[in-house]
């Protein structure tokens, strides 16, 4: 039975009425309604193309044929309750595991992110029997009322930091209190961290954990510098806490060189636990958290089982197989290597070109174009940055900002994004930044189309 279709004004309309208004939409003043989609693009009720540049859910590309199939044939199966033995979830967890460190051996399945990383809180107040947690400045690690309690970025808009939530300075070398000319920004950033532990402890507070990205989003695209994360784990595991590797954003190899960023701080570095989720499923709600066999029996030995009804199901675990099987067969780690590199080139030259762009950093398919209004001050253009986001709207390239100014244009495409993708768009941005070079903050003026390959 096909569902109704409505036009676009009254879907908007519908929308308003029924669905919560603090549930926003990209380009709230002008949305663009999708109704299909296929790899990294997709496509409004008027059969026109827009590049996906954000969709990092859509991680091996959106409607992939293999992860329909396969979704499809489990379900016409069997899709049980989680407490039925089945293969899926055991081939899973063995699947995730080889691409692992041995000791992150015991699994965890739920439904979301969020759902992980609250979970991962309780292993790690569970294990340590601590309840103190050190988080990144502008940290975002999801909507429930325990992980905004943790998340810089929500609780300041709301009720504040909680005493038991300790903020360390977010390790950014391009704004951050210690920058690219420091000597050793990672063991500066690293001892921040230390001196933030000493405080709890004169305050009588013990430390459960370490909690954060393993390469920041929502705090701007950051990318920590090297030894930075190997030292805070010997400082909070000093204090007999555990150091928590969020990867919810940048897991399943979208950094080209590993499988997991946390891993592009060196092979002897290792979280205790690790979340995932988002492109787990490649939207489909699945996610996880791998533990220690340590921590998995401290959590065994509280008495409380824990049971998840729908996490780890036969049909979530068919996709992410079929998400892994799509990221081997189609070297999609490879292509992150290769397309990312190649994006960065051009948007290293576009800055030669252009002082608007201040910073460019990234690594793989994980990349941030950060604007400035002057380059010696280093001061955000958010305005201009919402500009060019909704100028390259206008050209079919659907762009976001991030970063604690949303002065960070961020690139987290689908993975089978392209050379001619990344070509395409840097080509727009290079001719939008021309087109307004003497019109900021407001660019006025006049408006231009650019001339790529885009369909």
């Amino acid at each position: 039975m096909a569902l109704e279709v409505f036009h676009k004004d009254e879907t908007l309309q519908m929308r308003r009425k029924l669905i919560g208004q603090s549930c926003r939409l990209f380009f709230s003043r002008d949305p663009v309604k999708i109704v299909r989609a296929r790899g990294q693009y997709l496509y409004d009720e008027n059969g026109m193309q827009y590049l996906d540049c954000i969709s990092n859910v859509q991680h091996v590309g959106h409607c992939h044929p293999s992860l329909t199939q396969d979704a499809a044939a489990q379900m016409d199966l069997l899709n049980s309750n989680t407490r039925f033995l089945h293969d899926n979830i055991v081939l899973y967890a063995d699947r995730l595991a080889a691409t692992l460190p041995k000791k992150l051996c015991v699994f965890y399945f739920v439904n979301s992110g969020s759902e992980a990383n609250d979970l991962a809180l309780r292993l790690a107040r569970q294990y340590t029997r601590h309840q103190d947690v050190i988080v990144l400045d502008h940290a975002y690690h999801g909507h429930l009322t325990s992980l905004i309690d943790i998340s810089p970025y929500k609780f300041r808009k709301l009720e504040g930091q909680k005493e038991w939530v300790h903020v360390a300075p977010l390790p950014d070398t391009y704004h951050g209190i210690y920058r690219e000319d420091h000597p050793d920004p990672g063991q500066a950033y690293a001892d921040t961290v230390k001196s933030l532990i000493d405080e709890a402890h004169k305050k009588g507070r013990k430390i459960s954990s370490f909690f954060a990205e393993s390469l920041p989003s929502v705090g701007g695209q950051i990318i920590f510098p090297t030894g930075y994360c190997k030292r805070i784990a010997e400082y909070v595991r000093e204090a007999g806490g555990v150091y928590v590797a969020d990867e919810i954003q940048t897991g399943f190899g979208r950094v080209g060189s590993h499988f997991w960023a946390f891993q592009l701080q060196g092979e002897d570095f290792c979280p205790d636990i690790v979340t995932m989720g988002k492109p787990i499923g490649n939207g489909h709600p699945i996610a996880c958290v791998a533990t220690t066999e340590e921590i998995a029996a401290a959590f065994t030995a509280s008495g409380v089982e824990y049971f998840n009804t729908f996490g780890g199901n036969p049909v979530s675990c068919a996709i992410g197989l079929a998400v892994l099987d799509v990221i081997e067969k189609e070297d999609l780690r490879g292509n992150a290597v290769r397309v990312g590199g190649h994006l960065k080139q051009l948007l290293l030259q576009l800055q030669t070109k252009h002082p608007l762009i201040g910073d460019v950093r990234g690594v793989g398919l994980f990349i941030g174009m950060e604007l400035v209004k002057d380059r010696a001050s280093r001061k955000p253009a958010t305005e201009e940055a919402a500009h060019l986001v909704r100028r390259l709207k206008e050209e079919r390239i659907v762009m976001s900002t991030d970063g604690p100014w949303d002065s960070v244009i961020k690139f987290k495409p689908p993975m089978c994004f392209s050379i001619e993708d990344a070509e395409r768009v840097c080509t727009c941005i290079d001719q939008i930044l021309r087109a307004s070079v003497n019109q900021w903050p407001e660019f006025g003026g006049r408006t231009i189309i650019c001339t790529t390959n885009g369909r």
